[in-house]
């Protein structure tokens, strides 16, 4: 039998959301992995706040980057529910470290995007079926509660990451975002720090509030422009640093993509085995 081509289409925007929370995942747990695999210093105080010595954190660095790496590679050939549950508790547990480690709770929040990517993929899938069993390349529709769900979570974390990211300026007035912004040649970096914390702020509240899908899209065009800063920063493999917030431009261009869609789906079908 042969599908309609709206039928068709639904299937089609379904399987592009599928596939751009699924690259979220890859893309955050790739670029934490490679940190790993070159042991980066700036995590020793985390393992410390885990109660993990200085020693023993040099010689587990390569491990976890392993493990972040073989996660980021199952994301696209093997999805599994599994593997879903676990990459968000572990983007949970590594942002917590954070405020555990002393650097306040605005870090924890501006990485909502890392664990908010396998969280939305969850609520896609749901909780109940084979938890290690593949998941289809191409997902089946959603319910019009499953879409609900998604779009207050995608709007959630979006709003978390943009508020986070502001509070690091604001509340902690971090150091290196005003070394980020002393790039453009101002004369007070920190004031340009302050002024982008307020616009951020702003933007936060206006992506909680607001379904637009054109204010989505400029939040993820901002969020890629803000981290390249790293670029100009002088950090080791500022690369990766972007491809490690790949969360944070996935969760306003899929909740962009999810808002102008039709809202005309079906009912959730578990996929029959072969």
């Amino acid at each position: 039998m042969t599908e309609s081509p709206a039928t068709a289409g639904r299937a089609e925007s379904t399987a592009a959301l599928w596939w751009m929370l699924r690259a979220g995942v890859a893309l955050c747990f790739l670029g934490h992995g490679a940190f790993g695999l070159m042991t980066k210093a700036a995590w020793v105080p985390y393992f410390a706040a885990a109660g993990v010595p200085e020693t023993w954190a040099w010689r587990l660095m390569p491990w976890i980057g392993a493990m972040d790496v073989t996660v980021a590679c199952l994301a696209l050939l093997w999805p599994c529910r599994a593997l879903f549950a676990w990459a968000a508790a572990w983007a949970t547990w590594t942002a917590l470290l954070r405020p555990m480690a002393g650097q306040g709770w605005p870090e924890f929040f501006e990485r909502a995007g890392n664990y908010g990517v396998p969280l939305a993929l969850l609520v896609i899938v749901g909780l109940r079926g084979p938890w290690f069993a593949r998941l289809p390349a191409a997902w089946p529709e959603m319910s019009a509660a499953v879409r609900r769900r998604l779009i207050q979570v995608l709007q959630l974390m979006l709003a978390s990451l943009l508020a986070g990211h502001a509070a690091c300026a604001l509340l902690l007035q971090k150091p290196a975002l005003a070394h980020h912004y002393a790039v453009f040649g101002p004369a007070d970096p920190v004031r340009v720090m302050l002024a982008v914390g307020w616009f951020e702020a702003v933007l936060a509240v206006a992506v909680l509030v607001v379904r637009v899908p054109a204010l989505l899209v400029f939040a993820c065009l901002w969020k890629l422009a803000t981290e390249s800063l790293f670029l100009t920063s002088g950090a080791p493999a500022p690369v990766f640093e972007i491809i490690e917030r790949g969360g944070s431009y996935i969760v306003p261009l899929a909740l962009a993509y999810l808002l102008t869609r039709s809202t005309a789906v079906v009912p959730f079908r578990q996929p029959q085995p072969a």
